[in-house]
């Protein structure tokens, strides 16, 4: 059996949509099933079954001694702009922590969602060392406070593995909200207002964009190959939301106007100007496969979005 958290929501989903194509079935979906906002990303997908995530946390034991091959920790509250701090820390730190002592003592491979967010404006580079560390947020903060703890294990008798997700783009976001790629915006502003509106200094606003595509081949690959350690998970090029834009437009048949917009106050000093991946150590790893640019992934992502929604279908 395969566990996935988080295997309703994005990358989750898209993460058991590529199990089921390598014909594995036997997978417990855990996720928070408070409304149906996540329904349809269930639609395409084969599994076992689902269970709440408060349920499947408070009751951790019961899986104990079930033939688990891998438990993928893809859920988290992954709100940037979250001010419960109590609810963040519940949900990315000390839920983590239960899920990690659960695979450690029953010795189950553990591959978790970290977040490119640890490196803040990243003056200090995108490399996997702490002096490179500088959370801007409470999201960020909870992440960087469970890689840490991952970190302090020392000779961990099962791999852990810490993927730093940088920008990932995709379908199955519908239910992300503010929280949803800038291309998933930006098709919903062209549907809606024929245009795409862009903060001012957009410009200069760059970061590395990677497809989920992407996300789920580097998962599969420490599923299928035993390392540790954390390492970035995004294509190493950093590419401006004016790149994003003019892409955008060449993908409809009309003609799309970019409007120019205030910067929000909220925003300041939370948002990262700048982010790319440093892949040595994943390189290092023994990850060979080239990251999929924008040119390529954006109009796979944007034939989703016109044709389906921006959801995955049935094989």
């Amino acid at each position: 059996m395969i566990i996935v958290t988080g295997g309703a929501g994005f990358i989750g989903s898209n993460l058991v949509k590529r199990l089921n194509q390598k014909g594995r079935k036997d997978i417990l979906i855990v996720d928070e099933f408070n409304d149906n906002k996540k329904q349809k990303n269930l639609d395409s997908l084969n599994f076992l079954g689902c269970v709440n995530k408060d349920e499947f946390f408070s009751d951790l034991g019961k899986y104990s001694g079930k033939k688990i091959d891998v438990v993928f920790h893809q859920g988290a509250c992954s709100d940037t702009m979250e001010k419960n701090f109590n609810r963040i820390m519940r949900d990315n730190y000390e839920q983590s922590k239960s899920l990690l002592d659960f695979c450690l003592k029953n010795r189950i491979k553990m591959i978790y969602a970290s977040s490119a967010s640890v490196y803040g404006d990243g003056k200090k580079g995108f490399i996997e060392k702490k002096e490179c560390e500088s959370p801007m947020n409470y999201y960020a903060s909870s992440k960087h406070l469970f890689d840490n703890y991952v970190s302090g294990i020392k000779n961990p008798l099962i791999p852990i593995i810490g993927l730093r997700y940088f920008n990932v783009y995709g379908p199955q976001e519908n239910h992300k909200g503010r929280m949803a790629s800038v291309i998933f915006h930006f098709h919903n502003q062209i549907l809606s207002e024929g245009k795409i509106r862009l903060f001012n200094g957009s410009d200069n606003f760059r970061r590395d964009f990677v497809s989920v595509d992407d996300i789920t081949d580097v998962n599969l690959y420490f599923f299928e190959n035993n390392k540790n350690g954390i390492f970035n998970c995004g294509t190493g090029e950093a590419r401006s939301f004016m790149d994003i834009a003019k892409i955008m437009r060449g993908l409809y048949p009309k003609k799309i106007d970019i409007e120019f917009v205030p910067f929000p106050e909220e925003l300041k000093g939370k948002y990262q100007t700048f982010t790319r991946a440093d892949l040595t150590n994943l390189r290092k790893s023994g990850y060979r496969k080239k990251f999929m640019p924008i040119e390529k992934g954006m109009p796979k992502y944007v034939k989703i979005l016109q044709k389906t929604g921006g959801y995955l279908t049935k094989d």
